[in-house]
């Protein structure tokens, strides 16, 4: 089964809403790894700001249907099909890498490009899956970390509990 890795944001109630988005990719995936949450300015547009995190899972569900089940969760948690591309977010779910596919897939382009541009996405992956190489450049995420112009976006550690505690 390829392993999957996944990155998520959400710049609308993002506490709420990605508690809820880990609890459904856990019912419908199994055990999930999880990055810390990094907390983000905007990219392309004033807003507030972004949680961030990366999700791996192994899974024997095609690419296909795992993009389909991705799309339905994010529209189940208010995510607008329509939506302009450099706007706030409710739930945005990408996927990064599929195993070690390389190129096109029914429409997805693998590995995902952000991880070599955005630090919301590079980071958390670093520190999840640090001796993983870039299916390209095979250079670890670690590598591509510590390499990366820190400079070239605001970022840092959320306060984040994937459990709500009782009242």
């Amino acid at each position: 089964m390829p392993l999957v890795s996944l990155s998520l944001g959400s710049n609308s109630d993002p506490q709420r809403v990605l508690r809820l988005a880990l609890d459904a990719l856990e019912q419908h995936f199994g055990e999930l790894q999880l990055s810390p949450v990094f907390e983000s300015e905007p990219v392309g547009f004033v807003g507030p700001n972004f949680l961030n995190l990366v999700v791996c899972f192994d899974t024997a569900l095609p690419l296909r249907d795992l993009a389909a089940r991705l799309k339905e969760l994010e529209e189940a948690h208010g995510r607008l099909p329509d939506a302009p591309r450099y706007s706030g977010r409710t739930l945005d779910i990408d996927i990064l890498c599929y195993g070690d596919l390389l190129g096109v897939h029914d429409g997805i382009l693998l590995p995902r490009a952000e991880i070599l541009h955005n630090a919301y996405v590079l980071w958390p992956l670093s520190l999840l899956l640090p001796e993983h190489r870039h299916p390209l450049n095979q250079q670890t995420f670690a590598q591509l970390w510590r390499d990366y112009d820190k400079g070239r976006q605001a970022l840092w550690p959320a306060d984040f509990t994937r459990c709500v505690p009782p009242a």
